[in-house]
């Protein structure tokens, strides 16, 4: 990825803690088949190896469960917030339009987990995860154990320790406080949740705390 020094964010438990807010993300491999892409939610650790763990499932049927069991190396996308800056809301506007987003990625070897307990277990999890703090009741013991068991030998889960992380917030952070201070303005002024969310990280900024 493309990271200019400015936009570089290497802080590894900010960047752990941000890959879970943004945890619906895409796996990325090359296979004989060529690229794929498959959009998954990931449940993200600290455990395994210096940089942590990512852990997804899939569908057998999806063809980059190939890639996987053939050992293709894995790039995980993360996309956080994003917004269109327009040049007319800088104090300095001899510049340009851009973009403003906010993206990490993640390389590592995929490790494909077949055991039926292993995978259970995963799916548990990312109930746990993402259900149950929404207020959901959902459980596998309200479900037919032989719907179950139909359902796991349907998928795989997926462990990959990261090898490499790269985070980049793309944030202004070349501007001037000015400059700053107008585009977090004009982008709470639109209302929507992306330009509220990346003014709220521009704000963040340990330069503008007290602008």
């Amino acid at each position: 990825m493309y990271t200019p020094p400015a936009y570089a964010e290497k802080d590894e438990p900010l960047l752990r803690e941000r890959m879970r807010a943004w945890s619906f993300a895409t796996l990325v491999t090359h296979g004989a088949q060529g690229i794929n892409a498959t959009h998954l939610p990931f449940l993200v650790d600290e455990e395994s190896g210096p940089h942590g763990l990512l852990t997804t499932h899939l569908a057998r049927g999806n063809a980059q469960y190939h890639d996987l069991k053939a050992g293709a190396p894995a790039l995980v996308i993360f996309q956080g917030p994003h917004a269109f800056i327009s040049p007319s809301w800088y104090a300095n506007r001899l510049t340009f339009p851009t973009w403003n987003y906010t993206a990490i990625h993640v390389q590592g070897t995929p490790e494909v987990v077949e055991d039926v307990a292993a995978i259970h277990a995963v799916l548990t999890r990312t109930v746990a995860t993402y259900d149950t703090p929404l207020g959901g009741e959902w459980t596998f013991e309200g479900v037919p154990t032989d719907h179950t068991a139909s359902r796991l030998r349907a998928i795989a889960a997926v462990r990959i320790p990261i090898a490499r992380i790269e985070g980049k917030m793309k944030l202004n952070q070349d501007k001037s406080v000015a400059d700053r201070l107008g585009v977090i303005a004009a982008l709470e002024a639109q209302g929507d949740a992306q330009s509220l969310a990346v003014a709220a990280m521009i704000r963040q900024q340990p330069d503008l705390e007290l602008a």
